[in-house]
């Protein structure tokens, strides 16, 4: 006799998303695994005593969001420090940080904002150290750009990390220094954010919440200086994770990984080695991105190497023979070009699925060249927020590059294996998918399906979990999403639509459904 269900999912839409998008009206779950996808008849049989059954009242389910790209750690000092995320000014932003000097915790020293983004303000310029000094002249404050490469330092803060900041990535104006330090010189600036090993424990599980919330039911964590591994291993052991977490490590603990014979996909169900990260270049906010051709708003920047690619050929030779998965940051034209051609080298690149992540500026032979070695473009859809007429990629790049950024239409139809994440910029995949559906140029366009796919499918692949993760079917793992209304048919208003539900090993570990529904 068939055992009966812990969990029953019924009178919904249950889209598996997988090949082809079949459609159920139920499903079944027992010991965190999906027995039964079918008719609601059918799934029925499954009922027992004990067996939880939830009415959907037709509510949409997908598998959960795989966010591909995240750095939760930061993400959750946006919930404890000033959240300048939601800014529409620079005078915003500076009274945000100013309640939070006043208000905040009177234990630190230290003022912090995260997430700011000129391109969206009137002012359409970066904080410096004259508006951070408006707010205190004895406190240090430091305000992170949304892209984490760039940040803004009060006349306190900059003076006491000076000495450890590279003189070259100190912005300056008339020989004196702006409070804009970029690239390495952000380093101190985050070391002066560090947290202790409870401290993270608190920001990890606030950013975890919210993640839930938004339908996320698995994270390829990228970590450096963190007692994040630590953590999320404490909690996983403690069975009180509740989200999948797939931790890739900075290259600058290579030696150490390999010390502790850490291996790529080594873990357990929920924690799980992922790759070694590494970077080529910086952002197009700072204007740090590598490109082949200077910035449309600076004609003497072409950007910077943050890793040059000699030394990141090295790298990826020595991972690679390593038997490690790769995950490298370009975002320039010329970035990606070098980090196609380092993963070319390598045997077997699209077995080890070496991946480039946010890949925002492909040249076509580029992409035919990854589709050709099957390396995994991790792109970020919610970029796509400046890809508009006015937006930040028309002030850097100019008409014709804004428009064949984050070609995503053009990489999945060459071939290339497609993954979508966040950066936690913000940590919101119906945003994403909303951006991917509607983006300005038919060159980024993706259908509802491929969208959701890149955020579910595709970023199980990109982590050699296809077999256990994105798509709704008998013996996948089930992490899954109700979402209040369809995406399918209010296709205009995606980032609009709630999540209603999200389950975790066949936990519901989110319930906004109304009291006494």
């Amino acid at each position: 006799m068939t055992a009966a269900a812990d969990l029953v999912l019924k009178n919904a839409e249950v889209h598996t998303l997988a090949e082809p998008d079949e459609t159920a009206d139920a499903l079944a779950i027992r010991d965190g695994e999906i027995v039964r996808v079918d008719k609601e008849y059918e799934v029925d049989f499954l009922v027992g005593i004990d067996t939880d059954v939830i009415d959907l009242d037709g509510r949409v389910v997908i598998p959960g969001f795989v966010d591909a790209h995240t750095h939760m750690e930061s993400f959750g000092q946006y919930l404890v420090h000033a959240d300048l995320s939601g800014a529409g000014s620079l005078d915003e932003a500076l009274s945000t940080l100013r309640e939070e000097a006043d208000t905040g915790d009177d234990d630190r020293e230290w003022v912090f904002g995260f997430g700011w983004d000129e391109s969206d303000w009137p002012e359409n310029r970066y904080l410096r150290r004259d508006d951070l000094d408006r707010i205190s002249d004895d406190r240090p404050i430091a305000a992170i750009r949304v892209d984490m490469h760039l940040a803004a330092l009060n006349s306190v803060a900059l003076e006491r990390l000076r000495d450890e900041m590279p003189d070259a990535e100190v912005r300056t104006a008339d020989g004196e220094p702006t409070g804009v330090v970029v690239e390495d010189a952000v380093g101190p600036v985050r070391e002066a954010v560090a947290s202790d090993p409870a401290e993270t424990r608190e920001l990890l599980t606030a950013a975890r919440d919210e993640a839930h919330e938004l339908g996320v039911t698995g994270v390829h964590e990228k970590v450096r200086d963190s007692h994040a591994p630590r953590v999320y291993r404490e909690l996983d052991r403690e069975d009180e994770l509740g989200l999948r977490v797939r931790i890739d490590y900075w290259s600058d603990h290579l030696d150490a990984v390999l010390e502790t014979g850490l291996r790529t996909n080594h873990g357990s169900g929920m924690v799980r080695v992922g790759g070694i990260k590494s970077f080529t270049d910086g952002s197009l906010g700072g204007r740090t991105a590598k490109l082949s051709e200077p910035y449309a708003d600076d004609p003497d920047e072409t950007g910077q190497w943050v890793v040059d690619p000699e030394e990141l050929r090295d790298l990826v030779e020595r991972v690679d023979e390593e038997g490690f998965q790769l995950t490298v940051h370009a975002i320039g034209d010329e970035a990606t070009r070098e980090t196609v051609a380092a993963f070319e080298a390598c045997e077997d690149p699209g077995g080890a699925r070496h991946r480039v992540e946010h890949a925002e500026l492909v040249d076509q032979d580029v992409l035919d060249r990854m589709a050709e070695a099957g390396i995994v473009a991790s792109c970020q859809p919610n970029f796509l927020k400046w890809a508009g007429e006015e937006g930040l990629y028309q002030d850097r790049l100019g008409e014709e590059r804004r428009r064949r950024s984050n070609a995503f239409r053009e990489l999945l139809d060459a071939g290339v294996p497609l993954a979508f994440g966040s950066d936690c910029m913000p940590l919101d995949p119906l945003l994403g998918v909303h951006h991917a559906v509607n983006a300005p140029d038919e060159r980024q366009q993706l259908s509802v399906t491929e969208a959701i796919r890149a955020y579910t499918r595709g970023s199980a692949y990109a982590a050699f979990d296809e077999d256990r993760l994105g798509t709704i079917e008998e013996g996948k793992l089930a992490d899954l999403v109700a979402l209040e209304r369809s995406p399918w048919e209010h296709p205009d208003e995606i980032d609009d639509i709630d999540v209603t539900l999200t389950v975790v090993d066949g936990e519901v570990v989110h319930d906004a459904r109304p009291q006494g529904w």
